[in-house]
């Protein structure tokens, strides 16, 4: 069994949704990823995402572009983000990271070579953008043959027909993207989410995580009524760019964005109880 799959089966008789927070690999520096991505669980993260800087991220908000754009500005590239995954590994050996990601630097680092170099560092799963069902190919054969778990994208917009297309061919769970548009952008509705999520249900086994539109614990705590988990990406990468512009040092960063993640966790956990 995968961590993933293993992460929410040890969640679901708590009644509890899972927790996932989202982080670009390499902002506000490279030194301060791998704390980051500690602080994230001890916070009550249950999966990290960790985002691989690409000079195009067409599925992300402004807020998100400027955070790869950083990273990308230090040199932080695929190898170094697989690097910092074994960093973690070296004192985490139980919380799953996904890579949510583009095509290009996969292509440029070759689709075995990539494979191998994820499944040996500790990767668990992956989120590749830009590479719907229908065009996984050779890649999707060797992440499956690594045991790496296929992560799809749905979106309000998503038919019957394009469902059952991701469930015939994701592992670990799928991401429901909430709002219409990028990351960071749009209004969340709660009860469209429902709705959509129900059908969603209606049509695949796999877990289902909520992102795209979460700003805060009120929202995170909305969504943990109806998802698994609970994705938050822009909010977090907001408050790492305020408090590196500010010249914050990378403790008090670590800090700052873990209080916010605990307040996240707590607002979850409450939904889940009533």
């Amino acid at each position: 069994m995968s961590r993933i799959a293993g992460m929410f089966d040890r969640l679901r008789p708590e009644g509890r949704a899972a927790l996932i927070p989202f982080v670009t690999a390499g902002d506000p520096s490279p030194d301060v990823t791998v704390s980051l991505m500690h602080g994230f669980v001890a916070a009550g993260a249950d999966l990290i995402e960790l985002g691989v800087p690409f000079s195009d991220p067409i599925a992300d908000g402004p807020v998100i572009q400027r955070a790869t754009e950083r990273a990308l500005a230090r040199g932080v590239m695929l190898r170094d983000v697989l690097t910092m995954v074994r960093r973690f590994r070296e004192q985490d050996q139980d919380t799953p990271v996904v890579l949510m990601g583009y095509l290009n630097p996969i292509e440029v680092m070759g689709y075995r070579a990539f494979a191998d170099a994820a499944a040996e560092a500790g990767v668990d799963g992956v989120l590749i953008v830009d590479v719907p069902p229908e065009e996984g190919g050779d890649l999707v054969s060797l992440l499956r043959a690594h045991d790496l778990d296929l992560v799809y994208l749905l979106a309000p917009t998503s038919d019957a027909e394009r469902i059952d297309r991701i469930g015939a061919l994701a592992t670990g769970f799928v991401y429901y993207v909430s709002v219409k548009g990028v990351t960071g952008s749009g209004h969340l509705d709660v009860d469209a989410v429902a709705t959509k999520l129900t059908e969603i249900r209606g049509r695949l086994d796999l877990p289902v995580g909520v992102g795209f539109g979460i700003k805060d614990a009120a929202d995170a705590g909305a969504v943990a009524g109806l998802a698994d988990a609970v994705i938050v990406g822009s909010a977090i990468v907001g408050r790492i760019e305020d408090l590196a512009a500010s010249q914050a040092s990378g403790e008090r960063i670590v800090e700052t964005v873990g209080a916010f993640v605990a307040d996240l966790r707590a607002a979850i956990d409450a939904a889940r109880r009533h």
